[in-house]
């Protein structure tokens, strides 16, 4: 009964934890440079992935995205925040449906890539909302 559930719970439409933190910088590249002389951190031209252990299912990888963007970039659009988050998600469609049926802004259709599904939406804020489902 308890495989059961545990099957049931990975098919309910939810956040399972943070995908990625994006943020504005007038020079995306100094900033980059600047984290990894300063605080170690190893950078591409994308930023830095953190990568982790599912507590859960070791065997599972999962990557946190650290991404520094060039102001005002049209990617945050239509927030005027500062700041994105990427959630990773499990059931994206799920997800998408119950957000639509509580009325919540859907910005776009479900893309999918060879690394997961994503979305985006508007909280209730003004932030926009990046949703992932790794592949």
């Amino acid at each position: 009964m308890e495989d059961s559930n545990k099957q049931q719970d990975n098919i309910v439409p939810k956040v399972t934890g943070i995908g990625g933190i994006f943020f504005f910088t007038e020079n995306p590249k100094e900033t980059r440079d600047w984290y990894a002389k300063n605080l170690g951190i190893e950078v591409n031209e994308w930023g830095s992935t953190f990568e982790s252990r599912n507590i859960d299912n070791s065997d599972l990888k999962e990557a946190l995205q650290w991404s520094p963007f060039k102001k005002n970039d049209a990617y945050f659009s239509p927030s005027k925040k500062e700041f994105m988050i990427n959630y990773r998600v499990q059931n994206i469609e799920g997800l998408i449906n119950q957000l639509k049926e509580n009325g919540v802004t859907v910005l776009d259709d479900i893309a999918t890539y060879d690394y997961g599904k994503f979305v985006h939406i508007m909280d209730a804020d003004g932030n926009k909302i990046e949703l992932w489902e790794p592949a």
